[in-house]
């Protein structure tokens, strides 16, 4: 565990699992920008350190990066040990999943180990992460816990059985909690992004040029990138909304959308 603080902290714990370059690192801006300590957590650790130091830097905040495989359970539990002895966790953000390859695969050729790690880290992972932070959350009466899916989560793709199946089964999840958790205070939600994520725009609006943005076309689609600062955003709205009018999925895109793009 790693931290660079600032003052102490004012609110609770957002937890955000699955912290990449792109949306993950900006949903952690966002929360740690309102105030929030935040765990960032994935399996790189010397990336997420660096993640942690460049967030608490800029935003003057409290980040502490974890090291968690999301697909070994004894990781999940050890990794949100360090997480609980923070204080209570008040959002849990899930946004990790296992990249698959970007053309599709022939369901014949997909190996059995390959489809069991991605449904792992897609729905097990998920299952045990809010197993995790939910008895507080009750404890409480309050907590936020918000699955990021895709268009995968919506429709079978042929040639991505791996990924398909593992968000139909978050989205189910996310579903089933927000019917059992929501009377008692905490707020579920599923964010379907529907579309390539791209890296976040500069001051002038300019990109670089993305890995997604070269191979989107294997994807079937093309055209604007989504801005992850953007879209942090809406994470940042979900958790914000008042109780008595709180969302449990939506549906993000680009304006230039076009359909089956699955990867975030």
């Amino acid at each position: 565990m790693r931290s660079m603080a600032s003052s102490g902290p004012t609110k609770g714990i957002a937890a955000i699992v699955g912290v990449g370059p792109k949306l993950g690192r900006s949903i952690a801006r966002k929360f740690a920008h309102e105030g929030y300590t935040v765990a960032i957590l994935a399996r790189d650790l010397g990336r997420l350190s660096r993640f942690a130091d460049e967030i608490a830097r800029e935003e003057k905040a409290q980040v502490f990066a974890i090291r968690i495989d999301c697909s070994d359970t004894k990781s999940i539990k050890e990794a949100f040990e360090g997480v609980l002895s923070l204080g209570f966790v008040e959002v849990l953000v899930y946004n990790a999943y296992q990249q698959v390859s970007w053309h599709p695969t022939n369901f014949t050729d997909i190996r059995l180990d390959s489809f069991e790690k991605s449904l792992a880290v897609s729905s097990t992972g998920a299952f045990h992460c809010a197993q995790q932070v939910l008895p507080g959350m009750v404890e409480r009466g309050k907590g936020t816990i918000l699955f990021t899916g895709c268009s995968a989560s919506l429709n079978g793709i042929a040639g991505f059985s791996e990924l398909c199946c593992g968000k139909f089964a978050l989205r189910a999840l996310s579903q089933c909690l927000a019917k059992e958790f929501q009377p008692m205070g905490v707020h579920v939600a599923h964010v379907i992004i529907d579309g390539v994520v791209g890296p976040p725009r500069g001051p002038s609006g300019s990109r670089r040029t993305s890995f997604g943005e070269q191979h989107q076309q294997s994807l079937g689609g093309g055209g604007e990138l989504m801005d992850p600062d953007s879209l942090a955003q809406t994470y940042w709205h979900l958790h914000a909304q008042d109780r008595s009018a709180w969302t449990q999925e939506i549906d993000l895109h680009p304006s230039t959308s076009a359909h089956h793009r699955i990867l975030y």
